[in-house]
């Protein structure tokens, strides 16, 4: 008979660059759900749909036959906008950045060692792209800046360990309020954008 072929499942549709910043956006809600939920609006996709993303998300990573991370961001994003060699301490890598167009000055950076194994994951950004001011407190707003602007900012700046694989932490001292008093800070970031940052203390 005659008519149009059935159509496929959502888990059966090609896992797209939009699916991919809906998995971001999803590990972000736990600390900003207002943020979120405007970024989700901006992307015309509903709450069901950021959450079947996760979830096929999850499932790829986890499948018994799953490709390396590389091989699965060149299968999502295509070929990144640039690869650019990095020397960390004795290691050479490269860094390969695709664009996000949630945030268009932000680029998504995987950090590829020698053997193809990628070992960071996370947001930076653009190059060429102005990096946002921090001198005080009241600057380190939700999504104002990456985990190396704010160590960079407020050095020198210790790495903590973050709460899940996709977040990192950082402690630092940074002036408060109009008499710029020193607060100790504590900040986490989910995929390397600042998430919120707690006051720990008070430097004398």
């Amino acid at each position: 008979m005659g008519g149009m072929p059935p159509a496929k499942p959502a888990s059966a549709a090609p896992f797209t660059p939009l699916d991919f910043q809906l998995v971001l956006l999803r590990r972000m809600a736990d600390h900003n759900a207002d943020l979120v939920e405007d970024a989700r609006h901006t992307l015309g996709v509903s709450v069901a749909g950021m959450r079947e993303a996760n979830r096929r998300w999850q499932a790829m990573r986890h499948a018994p036959r799953s490709r390396g991370a590389v091989s699965r961001y060149r299968s999502i994003l295509g070929d990144p906008e640039s690869v650019t060699p990095r020397r960390i301490g004795d290691l050479t890598c490269d860094a390969l950045l695709w664009p996000v167009p949630l945030w268009a000055d932000l680029r998504f950076e995987v950090l590829v060692a020698p053997g193809g194994v990628a070992w960071n994951e996370w947001l930076v950004r653009a190059p060429g792209a102005p990096a946002p001011e921090l001198r005080s407190l009241a600057d380190l707003t939700p999504w104002s800046c990456t985990v190396d602007e704010a160590a960079r900012a407020f050095a020198p700046a210790r790495p903590l360990e973050g709460s899940a694989p996709t977040r990192w932490g950082l402690a630092f001292t940074a002036p408060d309020g109009p008499e710029g008093v020193r607060r100790d800070c504590a900040a986490e970031f989910t995929y390397g954008l600042l998430q919120r940052v707690a006051v720990t203390g008070r430097r004398p």
